[in-house]
């Protein structure tokens, strides 16, 4: 079971796949997604210090709920800088990629919600521990990785990522690979620009195409409150096309964001 460590005084949420925790861990406190996803609902945000790097606003945070508490990123929508191709509220997308992957049972996005925190309403995304060395070009030279890493790309098509960025992949401490920074998705206009090409003109796996196939057929419930109606059916319209061609696409040497980790 994937547990997250949630000690009061830790800086993070450590996870740990086995549930075995060393002698100076005995007095920490371990809770399940799940569970932690009810902390980052129902919990009391803490300010704890402004990301670095971020063009918009990004605030590592502290969720407490009674003895239970966890770490996250929140992205108030106040701290958004306007975009001419994008409205505000990218925090929307930001929920909407998390559900996305939870729509195709993938779970490669960490969970992320809407709250009111310190700046007013945005989005909490729980924190994950990682090695921040590690980055997509890094990961996918081990071939362990690119099973999660297909997923990835193929969730950044359907989600129509515009800044898929090697950074943007995150090495857990428990070994899996997740996505972040979706907030420049779902544009219904094909923006795509991503690092991961490294899969181009190979066959996209049945287990992934399965999940190709019900957003096709118009499952994606859970993602439409958090995109305007056109979004939805543009996202919809990309499952149709990688339904018809069930490939990974070719870098046309034009799709690439910058800087690139």
């Amino acid at each position: 079971m994937v547990e997250i460590l949630a000690d009061r005084t830790d800086t993070g949420a450590l996870v740990n796949d086995s549930g075995a925790g060393s002698s100076d861990r005995s007095s920490n406190q371990f809770l399940g997604f799940d569970v932690a996803r009810q902390v980052l609902q129902e919990g009391d945000i803490e300010l704890l210090a402004r990301m670095p790097y971020s063009s918009n606003a990004t605030f590592l945070v502290r969720v407490v709920e009674g003895e239970r508490a966890v770490n996250a990123i929140y992205k108030p929508v106040e701290g958004e800088r306007p975009l001419w191709d994008f409205p505000p509220g990218l925090y929307k997308r930001e929920i909407a990629a998390y559900e996305l992957s939870q729509e195709l049972g993938w779970s490669v996005v960490p969970p992320t919600l809407e709250r009111v925190g310190p700046h007013g309403v945005g989005s909490v995304q729980l924190f994950i521990d990682a090695d921040f060395e590690q980055h997509h070009f890094t990961l996918v030279k081990d071939p362990q990785h690119h099973e999660s890493l297909q997923k990835l790309c193929v969730l950044d098509l359907l989600a129509n990522n515009t800044d898929r960025k090697a950074g943007h992949c995150l090495l857990s401490n428990w070994g899996a690979i997740y996505g972040i920074d979706h907030g420049l998705c779902f544009s219904s206009d094909f923006k795509l620009r991503t690092v991961i090409w490294d899969f181009a003109n190979q066959p996209i796996n049945e287990d992934l195409m399965c999940g190709v196939r019900r957003v096709c057929e118009g499952s994606v419930y859970r993602i439409s409150s958090w995109l305007e109606e056109h979004e939805v059916e543009a996202l919809i319209g990309r499952a149709e096309w990688l339904q018809q061609s069930p490939f990974f696409p070719e870098d046309d040497g034009y799709r690439w964001p910058w800087p690139l980790i």
